[in-house]
């Protein structure tokens, strides 16, 4: 015998545990409310709603970015247009004062007439540059308002269709709340006419067999891991008295005998 063998504690042998076959039965009573359980948890992290705000939160942060930057543009391009604005004002102001010396008579010498008129013919051509330069800016601050008001309008929609698919996640979370009210307050009832020891021996079974702590024998077959039991393990079970709690020999569920079995 390897020394590791001799070394190493004792594997604790589970408690025999006893029940009529009546209690045994309600053990499957339990069972199948615990699935019942499962199932409304499973509906709950499911909800084709939970996915479509995931995707839609995806959407719309590309579009509330893209809008941030709308925004941002819109703005420069309005104080750039002001600044435009207000550019080709101060030009046209001082080419209505050097208009109004001209017409007015004051300047009589020629020399400073020619000067005046020269700077009147500057100050035009630099007005009809800076209309030129406002015109473009108007142009792309109507495009940017445009680009602007289709992304607010998206977001919009986005905001709508996520309020919408909140009321009815909301909705569909309140039904499968009340249903889990319900069952729960059925098993609490159940797990109250059960023996404490049982209870526990099934809650271990079902955390470490996919939820699935006892199951019945339906003729030679476990109803637990769906194998048909041999024909050794089928004479145990008749053998054994009906207060026995048995085991599935394939999957270690607790075996309930029923009306179905053929034992």
């Amino acid at each position: 015998m390897d020394l590791a063998d001799l070394s190493a504690p004792p594997r604790p042998k589970e408690t025999t545990l006893n029940a009529e076959p009546a209690v045994q039965r309600r053990l499957l009573d339990l069972q199948d409310l615990d699935l019942q359980l499962d199932q409304v948890a499973h509906k709950r992290a499911s909800l084709p709603e939970h996915q479509a705000l995931k995707d839609l939160s995806a959407e719309k942060s590309v579009v509330d970015r893209e809008l941030v930057t709308a925004d941002t543009e819109v703005s420069d391009l309005q104080r750039e247009q002001k600044k435009a604005d207000s550019d080709v004002e101060q030009v046209r102001q001082r080419r209505a004062r050097n208009q109004q010396r001209l017409d007015s008579g004051q300047v009589t010498s020629p020399r400073d007439l020619e000067n005046l008129q020269h700077e009147i013919g500057s100050l035009d051509r630099r007005i009809s540059d800076l209309e030129d330069s406002e015109l473009e800016v108007m142009e792309k601050l109507e495009a940017a308002e445009v680009v602007q008001a289709d992304l607010r309008t998206r977001a919009e929609a986005f905001a709508g269709r996520q309020s919408e698919l909140e009321t009815t996640r909301d909705g569909a979370l309140k039904e499968l709340d009340e249903q889990r009210a319900q069952v729960t307050d059925k098993r609490t009832a159940v797990v109250a006419e059960l023996p404490e020891p049982l209870v526990a021996q099934y809650q271990r079974l079902r955390e470490h067999n996919g939820g699935i702590g006892a199951a019945p024998l339906v003729g030679k077959r476990c109803m637990g891991c769906r194998m048909e039991l041999a024909p050794s393990d089928l004479n145990a079970i008749k053998a054994a008295p009906p207060d026995a709690i048995l085991r599935c020999e394939e999957c270690g569920r607790i075996l309930v005998r029923t009306s179905e079995s053929s034992v």
